[in-house]
């Protein structure tokens, strides 16, 4: 009887490949001319140019250059892992938002690309169609970045790193949060890994759940940005602003406090959830408030139902969710009072959903790192 040898890297390229028959990439940098066309023409054609920015990106040029006339250069960097699907898009949206949640306006974006052996040409288009749709949505410009197949990965994982200016020189941080403050919360609780489960298990979701939930779950990632309610945050006095992401609304909420040194005593109850959200996380088993949130802003302010008011004359929904303490950190709802602890593993990575089974349904089974049936934890750590 033949014995049965598992195919390693190089035996899996050319199985990859789903859309049409385009070149399959070698393991290694993106070939210049391919990176010229995918990558470098469309980011020269992209509508914006800004003209702060005084070096931009060509093949072969390391760094790419912005004249800041004496603003403060702010600059964050945030990973993808969470996501087979929209990631070029997420990226960017995601890595603005921390800028913008500092009270900043981001200028520029690098992009590192890290495709899995057997990866397309394909693949990387629709990575980089997604992020420039996201860089027009922002008015930035991608400044450049890195590219390469590797069998370091077993799906596609996009890094950004991304510049931005602050205003009149004022940063606003995250733990900037003083007692007796008002803790408000725009949109709702989950926010993008509402958008991020709904597509990434839709075949599964859609046998569950009524297409139209599917579909406006989906659609969630229009509300990704927190620029518009991050401006207003800043004009109304904010003195703590958080994006929502690993950990969910408590977990950004808990690190606003450890960040500031003080209390909170947060009231579920008052916090904002849409349906979509609330009936994918019965589905997938998991804590709606310990998902992945980004779009969802977590401030700190005095007059809270002012600032709110303030944001739903904007179109923006927001709600006054606790108060800034001294010290105890506590969740208070009907049931009664329980410690806030601080964030673990985002519940995105608890979804149970059998993975394998929707990754071979759809065409994905490549990027499927199997982990006792969920989404592979990945998963950045934040240390500030």
């Amino acid at each position: 009887m033949m014995k049965s040898v598992p195919l390693g890297p190089t035996q899996l390229r050319g199985a990859f490949c789903t859309k049409g028959l385009k070149k399959m990439f070698e393991i290694g940098k993106i070939p210049p001319e391919i990176l010229e066309a995918i990558v470098m023409n469309p980011i020269r054609k992209n509508r914006v140019r800004r003209e702060d920015v005084v070096l931009r990106p060509k093949t072969g040029e390391d760094c790419s250059a912005i004249d800041l006339a004496g603003e403060l250069c702010v600059l964050s960097t945030d990973p993808i892992t969470g996501a087979a699907k929209d990631i070029g898009y997420l990226a960017v949206q995601i890595n603005c938002n921390d800028i913008f949640s500092s009270g900043a306006a981001p200028v520029g974006i690098l992009l590192t690309v890290l495709l899995p052996a057997g990866s397309c040409e394909a693949d990387l288009e629709e990575i980089m169609e997604g992020a420039l749709r996201a860089a027009r949505e922002l008015d930035i410009e991608i400044l450049g970045g890195h590219t390469e197949v590797t069998d370091a990965v077993c799906k596609p994982i996009v890094s950004a790193a991304v510049i931005g200016k602050s205003k009149k020189r004022k940063v606003v941080q995250t733990g900037g949060a003083e007692v007796g403050q008002d803790v408000i919360m725009t949109k709702w609780a989950g926010l993008e890994g509402t958008a991020i489960i709904a597509k990434e298990y839709e075949e599964i979701l859609n046998r569950r759940l009524p297409a139209g939930i599917i579909h406006s779950a989906k659609e969630m990632k229009v509300f990704l940005s927190v620029g518009k309610e991050a401006s207003l945050a800043v004009e109304h006095g904010a003195t703590a602003m958080h994006d929502a992401t690993e950990g969910g609304v408590l977990g950004a909420v808990w690190e606003v406090a450890e960040c500031s040194q003080t209390g909170v005593a947060l009231w579920r109850d008052k916090i904002p959830l849409k349906e979509e959200t609330r009936l994918i996380c019965k589905e997938a088993d998991i804590d709606p408030l310990r998902l992945i949130s980004s779009g969802t802003m977590i401030i700190t302010a005095w007059d809270g139902e002012e600032l709110v008011d303030k944001l739903a004359a904007q179109g923006i929904s927001a709600a006054v969710i606790g108060k800034i303490t001294e010290k105890e950190r506590i969740l208070v709802s009907a049931q009664g009072t329980e410690p806030l602890e601080e964030p673990k593993a985002d519940a995105l990575y608890q979804v149970k959903f059998e993975l394998g089974q929707k990754r071979k349904a759809d065409g994905y089974e490549r990027f499927c790192c199997k982990n006792s049936g969920g989404i592979t934890p990945f998963g950045d750590q934040k240390i500030f």
